[in-house]
């Protein structure tokens, strides 16, 4: 994947004619930078993409532990893990606002690139470039609330103030302009070298389009239920995921510092390898039912502090033996000390070399720190459960929820393998989880949105975890109340605007703040977030 390093490179040097700093709107000039008419748009596809779907410390500080699929002794994981604000928080909380803006500003950039050469000729890049500015604009709504949307990106302009758009507005928008993308894509255009993802294939992207608007509409269920059904129904028409071969899958390269995966790299550094560890929550739920994920999935380290230590030795995987770790422990002196937690299985290795974390399970090093491993951002299964839930409120897409339910776990337990080849389940093994663990009448929301929180924890797509757990409810998680939290021991619903923000777009983040239920705050609620 050498070729991922060149696009990122290029269009570095392209982007410095027009960086996206916190403001969305800071202007750089570099005279050696490339013109909008000798850049080949492919390479602003490429980091665009990239910008969306390779997250690290962007999802694992906060999302990954407030959704309990993680848990975390380490002080600055104490964000997501305890509701306390650590060192470097205010941070870590506008990372998916500036990550997500700059990645937006390199795919607006790929279009107008795209346009002034030849919008024929690239037509592709140009509506595959749109449908992933959806994907980002999703997320950052989703994860703050109101959002500079119709004034975004217009710095060049002169417009370093935009106003933000409300949720809902963003949501109608989102939905139309996506269908106008979807239905832009041609096959008979040239191909689109700096996807990828699909390779350009426009039978792939279709498919991953339609998906996205069944993810967006199946937003609106408790806030908007006409509507989510319609687009519901519309993207089922359209034509979604079919298998787990249409999975949206970033392939990143571990040759290059800016193309490794972000998670693996976050969970390299050693303090993070000894103290990151599979929830109880999680392991739990898996356990239960003696789902065949945990030892593709987990694994406990070979025993002692120096093996702990140790990248590059592999641990156990049985099933039997996993055992996850509780959120809201750390390693101090007083009773939130993880070796006073209730089931605390000791540790491993002895005198100074023993590991006190040792025997709680950790992600499998095989999987989870591989710096090239492949980033799932929108997948079959996903789509599936959502289809489920669709199916059980008696919206029109085509089978039962049982059957969709049925083929969500399936896709679920055998997809893993396409992130690596060691956790793979076969489809044998799959298809009779699924048929042990039917879809129960009286239970089908609890089940379907518990399963997809299972799926994103075990992708490591936590960001989409944390998110649909918010809209659904489900699995009812209980919270953490670590001495010194900032939400009253609630788990966070979305993250506080970037601090820059109060200071350079005061009038229009007043403005955002007074559209949201509760303020600025870790516990307030998004437009569609309604109150079960």
């Amino acid at each position: 994947m050498k070729k991922i390093f060149i696009y990122l490179a290029f269009s570095a040097v392209v982007l410095t004619t027009s960086c996206s700093k916190e403001r969305l709107g800071d202007t750089n000039t570099d005279p050696k930078a490339g013109t909008i008419t000798d850049t080949d748009p492919n390479f602003l596809l490429t980091s665009g993409e990239l910008g969306y779907a390779n997250t690290g410390y962007t999802q694992l500080l906060y999302q990954s532990m407030a959704v309990q699929g993680l848990a975390s002794t380490l002080g600055y994981y104490g964000n997501g893990d305890k509701y306390v604000n650590t060192s470097g928080t205010i941070g870590y909380q506008a990372r998916q606002w500036n990550e997500g803006y700059t990645a937006l500003s390199k795919l607006d950039q790929a279009i107008k690139v795209a346009t002034a050469q030849d919008a024929n000729k690239f037509k592709n890049v140009i509506q595959i470039a749109k449908i992933n500015q959806i994907f980002l604009y999703q997320r950052i709504s989703d994860t703050y609330g109101a959002i500079p949307f119709s004034e975004a990106l217009m710095a060049q302009a002169g417009n370093v103030t935009p106003k933000y758009d409300s949720q809902q507005s963003v949501y109608v928008a989102l939905l139309t302009n996506l269908e106008t993308a979807i239905n832009a894509l041609d096959p008979n255009a040239a191909a689109t070298a700096g996807d990828l993802y699909f390779k350009g294939d426009v039978a792939k992207w279709k498919k991953a389009g339609y998906s996205l608007m069944l993810r967006l509409a199946m937003r609106l269920t408790k806030v908007d239920a006409a509507t989510a059904k319609t687009w519901v129904e519309k993207a089922y028409a359209g034509g979604l995921m079919a298998s787990n071969s249409d999975n949206m899958i970033f392939l990143t390269d571990a040759g290059y510092d800016d193309t490794r995966n972000a998670s693996a790299g976050a969970l390299r550094v050693t303090d993070d390898f000894q103290q990151v560890r599979w929830s109880q929550t999680f392991i739990n739920f898996l356990k239960a039912t003696n789902d065949p994920r945990i030892s593709a999935i987990a694994e406990i380290a070979p025993a002692g502090l120096a093996n702990n230590r140790n990248l590059d030795l592999t641990g156990n995987n049985a099933a039997a033996i996993q055992v996850g770790m509780p959120n809201g422990y750390d390693l101090g002196e007083g009773a939130t000390n993880i070796a006073r937690a209730p089931g605390y299985p000791g540790a491993s290795g002895t005198g100074a070399d023993a590991a006190v974390l040792g025997n709680y399970s950790r992600p499998r090093s095989a999987i989870y720190i591989a710096q090239n491993a492949p980033v799932v951002t929108l997948s079959y299964a996903e789509t599936e459960f959502l289809l489920a839930e669709a199916a059980f409120r008696g919206w029109a897409v085509g089978a039962s929820a049982a059957v969709h339910y049925s083929n969500a776990v399936t896709a679920s337990l055998t997809g893993l393998a396409q992130i690596n080849t060691v956790a793979t389940i076969d489809a044998a093994t799959a298809s009779a989880f699924a048929a042990a663990h039917p879809l129960l009448a009286g239970q089908e929301l609890k089940m379907i949105n518990e399963q997809y929180w299972a799926n994103e924890n075990a992708t490591f797509s936590f960001i989409e975890s944390w998110i649909n757990w918010r809209r659904s409810g489900f699995p009812v998680l209980t919270p953490v109340n670590y001495p010194g939290n900032v939400t009253n021991g609630t788990i966070p619903r979305r993250m506080i605007y970037p601090q820059t923000e109060r200071t350079a777009n005061g009038t229009n983040y007043l403005a955002a703040v007074a559209t949201l239920q509760g303020g600025d705050f870790l516990t307030s609620r998004v437009w569609w977030d309604v109150a079960n």
